[in-house]
């Protein structure tokens, strides 16, 4: 592989010769794969991939390959995801019942990590501001099933001004240089400059001065890159302490991570080696670098105070009338809902004819641009209820008895694909659909037992 001479004269003087010849080498080398199981599944771990060969830092993630087509992924049973970009969301160290912000969040794969962290209790915000990324993060977390995450295609400024001193944690996974992404996509190093590096430097804290005005005080903060450039890592980590007098946390090092270089940063600060960067040859995956930190007394006095503006009435959220709430206690009632659910009629909204159940009040994120908030149960239409693909992904937390089990792999094909199919079953109108028992979709039987397809247009394959 042709590494751009200034990257090559770079790492030999940051690494020295032995060492850069390793990392160079090792760029030539294949990639890790991984993938992560669901928690917040029924049965998670009935899947056809082997689990002999488990990630040490995170409880779900197995080293091997998943496929796209798979009822394991379509049912979200799964997330594909390189092995050292699972770290991030581990070191957030999230609990259940907290409020946590995943900022650059597309496409999807600590978000939905953080979301199986948080158990479906307290609140996830995935936002992303490219609208093309945010569409493939809305897919891949309303597979993942969850009924507390928000998903918002935003600018950092734009959640900042509504979301002020809010969140108990917050991930920044930056936009970065991409150097840990050159051996998975060479085509990265086109991109790559000094200029272009010191360009993302500026960008990156663009990004965290807006981060930093949504921390509650005393709140944590994981900020992570897929690059080994100092100036985007220990330089970015030793500006935030600077301004925010935030404190560094250190990192539990597990086989294969490195500590942070302190000398590689124009700033004194002893504390960098406690941040983690992952390299190529170090055998874990691709390139990562990853910092903790905790902000302390003094960030309170140093965080910039976001004035909170009168909510504007949202006139086309709400609430559902009794005829309307009996209507999708219709269907609902067929169904073991999971806890997140379980007293939906009192907390259910509907905006225009979408019927959901908000895991915010969707007044406190008025004029934003909302992909999901919560959970979405269905459309309602005249005095019918048609329940939502969410909702299926998000019945697959439990046991049901309203399933059909797809008898072979032909017909998960013809379903995947928008086809009816022809059954043999007592059951009758929506049912889950689930193929090798991982639910993926809903579907309608009538009394021809036929099968009608509710898999949606823009996810069939």
């Amino acid at each position: 592989m042709s590494l751009p001479v200034e990257f090559i004269k770079k790492y030999q003087n940051l690494l020295g010769e032995e060492e850069s010849n390793k990392f160079f080498a090792s760029i030539d080398s294949p990639s890790k794969k991984g993938f992560r199981l669901n928690p917040l599944k029924n049965n998670y771990q009935d899947v056809q991939y082997s689990l002999e060969e488990p990630i040490e830092f995170t409880s779900d993630g197995y080293y091997g390959e998943v496929s796209g087509r798979d009822s394991e992924w379509t049912g979200g049973y799964v997330y594909s995801q390189d092995p050292s970009a699972m770290y991030p969301a581990v070191a957030l160290n999230v609990k259940p019942g907290e409020k946590v912000l995943d900022l650059c969040a597309a496409p999807g794969g600590k978000s939905t990590a953080l979301a199986s962290f948080l158990e479906n209790k307290g609140l996830l915000v995935a936002n992303e501001i490219s609208k093309s990324r945010a569409k493939d993060l809305r897919e891949n977390l309303e597979r993942w099933g969850a009924t507390n995450v928000v998903v918002i295609n935003e600018s950092p400024e734009r959640l900042s001004k509504k979301l002020p001193h809010f969140f108990d944690k917050i991930l920044v996974d930056a936009p970065c240089s991409g150097e840990g992404m050159f051996r998975k996509d060479p085509a990265a190093m086109q991109y790559w400059s000094p200029e272009y590096v010191l360009t993302c430097q500026t960008r990156q804290k663009e990004i965290l001065t807006q981060a930093m005005k949504m921390l509650k005080p005393s709140g944590e903060l994981v900020y992570s890159t897929c690059t080994y450039s100092p100036e985007e890592d220990e330089e970015i980590v030793a500006w935030l302490v600077e301004n925010y007098h935030l404190k560094i946390e250190p990192l539990k090092l597990y086989p294969g991570m490195s500590m942070g270089k302190a000398d590689w940063s124009k700033s004194d600060l002893p504390e960098l080696k406690d941040t983690v960067r992952l390299w190529f040859q170090n055998g874990v995956g691709e390139g990562q670098f990853v910092a903790h930190l905790k902000s302390t007394e003094e960030a309170q006095a140093v965080s910039i105070k976001v004035k909170k503006k009168k909510h504007q009435k949202n006139s086309s959220v709400t609430r559902l009338t009794k005829d309307e709430i009996t209507t999708v206690e219709e269907i609902l009632d067929h169904f073991v809902l999971p806890v997140g659910l379980k007293n939906w009629q009192k907390a259910v909204l509907q905006s225009n004819g979408h019927v959901f159940v908000p895991a915010i009040d969707p007044e406190l994120l008025n004029e934003l641009h909302i992909l999901n908030n919560g959970v979405e149960l269905g459309l309602l239409k005249k005095k019918r209820f048609e329940p939502s693909h969410q909702l299926a992904e998000v019945l697959g937390q439990k046991a049901q008895k309203q399933l059909l089990n797809l008898k072979n792999k032909a017909d998960y094909e013809h379903y995947l694909h928008g086809e009816t199919i022809k059954v043999n079953s007592d059951l009758r109108g929506f049912v889950l659909v689930a193929f090798q028992n991982h639910i993926f979709s809903f579907g309608k039987i009538g009394n021809d037992q036929i099968l009608k397809n509710f898999y949606p247009k823009g996810l069939r394959k």
